[in-house]
């Protein structure tokens, strides 16, 4: 997903909870409303597609969905990793 739209992801760390934190690398012009559009659109139609039990417990079950429709995303230039 990350090649094909033009960004990268330096790193990822899947939370304890029910949450997942990525560092991505992207130019200017992507918007994270896009990035994060593209990761969990995409992603959730491949889950469905590679698991389809998936389907019955998420898809279409009292409006529920894979990903929860909300995130939270920061930018924060140019700032290196070890910063972050």
């Amino acid at each position: 997903i990350a090649s094909k739209y033009g960004f990268t992801i330096a790193h990822m760390e899947i939370g304890k909870d029910d949450h997942i934190h990525l560092l991505v690398s992207a130019p200017p012009e992507l918007s994270g409303t896009n990035i994060m559009r593209w990761l969990k659109g995409i992603s959730a139609w491949q889950l469905f597609r590679k698991c389809p039990e998936l389907q019955t417990s998420h898809r279409k079950k009292q409006d529920r969905h894979l990903w929860s429709p909300s995130y939270y995303v920061e930018s924060i230039g140019t700032v290196n990793e070890q910063a972050v």
